[in-house]
């Protein structure tokens, strides 16, 4: 039995190191946003526009909290925002999860997120001389709920393939 939670901003390699985690440790891996994606068969940002944050976020919560209590052996990544609301941050601590926070600089997230900014709805709208205030920003918002995870690993300048490596040691 093993149940990975992987935490941290968007472009922190959450989706990327949960499925490199499964294929080395045969775990499966799934995705919160996915997970919602096909229950509800709308993407996140129509979710966001036709329902509002807070609808999005209690619907977020409910996913969160059933998935956890129904399934025993899984890698889960959160969405960036999915620790700071609700209270989700708790699951974080439960006996039996390992909760792995991919840590990554605001440089680090600028690089990663610099062609990306047309799909990610919280990006789309900013100048480039925008991003880098919005991200430090955000990244001092949700500190506090990030570093809620029992593990705290670097991802500036790391290939997938070490991070990876370096969460299996945490096993």
């Amino acid at each position: 039995m093993s149940k990975i939670v992987l935490v941290g901003y968007m472009g922190s390699g959450k989706s990327t190191i949960g499925e490199l985690l499964s294929e080395m440790t045969g775990i499966p891996a799934f995705d919160l946003d996915k997970i919602i994606e096909k229950d509800t068969q709308k993407t996140i940002p129509e979710l966001f526009s036709e329902f509002g944050e807070i609808k999005f976020r209690k619907l977020e919560h409910e996913k969160l909290k059933s998935f956890i209590a129904e399934n025993e052996h899984y890698i889960l990544s959160l969405g960036g925002g999915a620790p700071c609301y609700a209270n989700n941050h708790e699951f974080l601590k439960l006996d039996g999860i390992v909760s792995v926070y991919l840590k990554a600089s605001i440089k680090e997230l600028i690089k990663r997120l610099e062609n990306e900014r047309a799909n990610r709805p919280l990006l789309s709208g900013l100048k480039e001389a925008e991003v880098e205030e919005f991200i430090a920003k955000h990244l001092f918002d949700r500190s506090y709920f990030y570093h809620q995870a029992k593990h705290v690993v670097s991802v500036d300048g790391k290939n997938p393939d070490v991070i990876a490596t370096e969460i299996t040691g945490l096993l």
